[in-house]
């Protein structure tokens, strides 16, 4: 598996990459933002560790740049560990966080968990409710004779759900799942997602096909006939 590091603490990239090439990971370093920026969106890489606080270009724009491009699966490593930090991270497109210090057993075994999730079987390629089609091979999604542009974050999202159709998903599954972390089922991180996803599908749509059931979470269900 190919892993790129973007930190610039030497010793704390440089114990990262010896860690992981120990578990026989080739590592790719980047110690700013522009040089991780550039490595990201011009090699192809199975995961991805981004500090937030970097020189040159921030963690942040680097990762909404990487997310506008590609889908590789992102951890957010970084010594701000509040809330607030957390969720712009995740808004943005990350996958998983880890606050410094941290422990190098559960960085390998979170950074080995996202891309086994980005691995998972795509047998069904196509996925369908009423007029809304998803084809996970060409990365395309459709309502009707009309294209959706949906990011790296929404697509997942879409996916989920259209893999559960006619389920209802609580809010706790689709944050496990489509980020791999657990915090507060309370953070408003996945309504501002649904929100855009459902402006997107369902904006000027006679059917709905995205529901909010309170309290517990969110479905795709096939209209009735």
């Amino acid at each position: 598996m190919k892993l790129l590091i973007i930190e610039d603490e030497v010793k704390v990239n440089s114990f990262l990459k010896q860690g992981f090439e120990e578990e026989l990971f080739t590592v790719d370093q980047a110690f700013d933002g522009e040089q991780g920026l550039f490595l990201a969106l011009t090699e192809t890489y199975d995961a991805i560790i981004l500090d937030l606080m970097l020189p040159r270009r921030s963690g942040l724009e680097v990762l909404k740049e990487i997310r506008r491009e590609k889908d590789t699966p992102i951890l957010i490593l970084t010594a701000k560990g509040d809330t607030d930090d957390k969720v712009k991270g995740l808004n943005e497109g990350a996958d998983d966080y880890l606050t410094k210090p941290f422990a190098l057993a559960e960085c390998i075994a979170r950074i080995r968990s996202l891309v086994r999730r980005s691995q998972t079987d795509k047998s069904v390629a196509l996925l369908k409710a009423g007029d809304l089609e998803m084809d996970t091979l060409q990365h395309s999604v459709r309502r009707g004779n009309r294209a959706i542009d949906l990011t790296a974050k929404e697509f997942k999202l879409v996916e989920y759900l259209l893999r559960n159709k006619n389920n209802v998903l609580t809010r706790s599954s689709i944050i496990e799942h489509i980020w791999e972390v657990t915090f507060d089922s309370e953070t408003n991180v996945l309504d501002v997602y649904m929100t855009r996803i459902r402006k997107k599908i369902d904006e000027g749509e006679d059917i709905k096909l995205i529901h909010t059931v309170r309290g517990v979470g969110y479905s795709i269900k096939e209209p009735e006939q």
